[in-house]
């Protein structure tokens, strides 16, 4: 079975990423470009050979198109998402869903409606360092999880690499946090592994952006863990850093070598201190993934739960920053 798939807009950064992953799948052709840019969505379907279609509506009318890669910007994923399964096309989207919970619930239930594969790209969850700290955690090594901080920063900003749209608030809906911490804040919370029940948000504008640059969030639980997610684009050499810390033990990597580290009171060789441990390889991506869900008729449950909260948390923390407050989940939800 191939999958014919139209490419709903080149505005996201990884947006030629996804078009690579699309072109190497030997189950997968891109055959179709649509770009609110139309100068731009032109450009990149003529480097492809591939047809450009000034409109959406017809992009999705195409009966030989069965699903879409949706890169737009993120204020109009509700509304391009909803349109591309109600026309019955299977959807790979940039992180994250949408802004707001509400936008998501919307989406979620357009997709359910007309039985179509969607995942979205969280790449990370796939890394090889991702899966063996979770099995460390699956032996409880660390005793009870108290404190996670992971940290994700780049200089986009201050050496001005990154396209000047990743600064629009309208087009994005924040800055760092909502682009690169991202990661984090979905790494975060797995490694805490329980309910978050409140956010708290501080966000810089070093560069005088319209949208933060510089950003922290912790993360409360009732068991009084806490998460720590922290993301810029004016860091120099700041490397990606994971901390999981428990009454037994710590866990740390990228300190700043992609190596994981580990001192566990429930280790035979304690007393011999901090111990290297091996990682997995990285698991196929997000994108082999959601190719197989189509081909085999299966869903990206837990995927889509992830993306889902990751909304959720997000839209707290951009609320407390707001209103310079802790936001509870209950009462975002309320």
């Amino acid at each position: 079975m191939t999958i014919r798939i139209g490419k709903i807009s080149y505005w996201h950064v990884h947006a030629w990423d996804y078009t690579k992953q699309a072109q190497e799948h030997e189950d997968t052709v891109l055959a179709a470009v649509w770009d609110e840019d139309a100068e731009r969505g032109k450009k990149a379907a003529e480097s492809l050979n591939v047809p450009f279609f000034e409109s959406l509506d017809d992009l999705l009318a195409q009966e030989d198109i069965d699903a879409v890669i949706v890169d737009a910007p993120t204020n109009v994923h509700r509304d391009v998402i909803i349109a591309a399964a109600k026309a019955g096309k299977h959807i790979f989207t940039e992180k994250v869903i949408a802004p707001t919970h509400k936008e998501v619930e919307e989406i979620i239930s357009a997709v359910e409606e007309n039985e179509v594969k969607l995942t979205v790209s969280l790449p990370r969850l796939n890394d090889g360092y991702t899966l063996t700290i979770q099995e460390v955690l699956s032996q409880e090594l660390l005793g009870e999880i108290t404190y996670v901080r992971v940290r994700l920063s780049h200089n986009g900003a201050t050496e001005n690499w990154l396209p000047e749209h990743f600064f629009s608030l309208e087009q994005c809906g924040g800055g760092a946090l909502i682009d690169l911490g991202c990661h984090p804040m979905y790494l975060t919370k797995l490694f805490l592994g329980q309910d978050v029940t409140g956010v708290s948000a501080n966000f810089g504008y070093v560069t005088g952006k319209e949208v933060e640059d510089n950003a922290v969030v912790t993360l409360y639980t009732n068991s009084g863990a806490i998460g720590v997610v922290e993301a810029g684009f004016v860091n120099s050499h700041s490397p990606f850093t994971i901390e999981v810390h428990g009454t037994e033990g710590t866990l740390l990597y990228g300190t700043p070598e992609d190596k994981l580290l580990l001192k566990s009171n429930k280790s035979a060789d304690k007393e011999e201190g901090w111990k290297e441990v091996a990682l997995h390889a990285n698991r196929e991506s997000a994108f082999h993934q959601w190719v197989n869900h189509i081909q085999k008729d299966t869903l990206a449950t837990q995927n889509v739960q992830t993306a889902v909260e990751l909304t959720r948390l997000m839209e707290a923390a951009n609320r407390s920053a707001k209103e310079a407050r802790m936001i509870r989940l209950a009462d975002l939800d309320a």
